[in-house]
C-alpha cells in the first residue's frame, strides 16, 4: 500500500484491478478534511486515460514494474 506522498509522475500503480501509470497529479490539502490526490492515469492494458481522486485511506499498490 502506498500513501499520497508517494505519488510521482511516471509511477505505475494498481487501482480497482487495473494497472495504471500516473501521467499528472495534484496533491490537495483541503482546509477541512483529509488530504487526497487528484490524478490523471493511463491504463497500461487498454491505453484509456481516466481522472481519479485517490484518498490516503484507499488501497493502492505499487506495481513491480516502475
Amino acid at each position: 500500500m502506498i500513501s499520497v506522498n508517494d505519488f510521482k509522475t511516471g509511477l505505475t500503480i494498481e487501482v480497482d484491478g487495473g494497472i495504471w501509470r500516473v501521467m499528472d497529479f495534484q496533491h490537495v490539502k483541503p482546509g477541512k478534511g483529509a488530504a487526497f490526490v487528484r490524478s490523471k492515469l493511463r491504463n497500461l492494458r487498454t491505453g484509456a486515460i481516466q481522472e481519479k481522486t485517490i484518498s490516503w485511506w484507499r488501497e493502492s499498490r505499487k506495481s513491480a514494474n516502475r
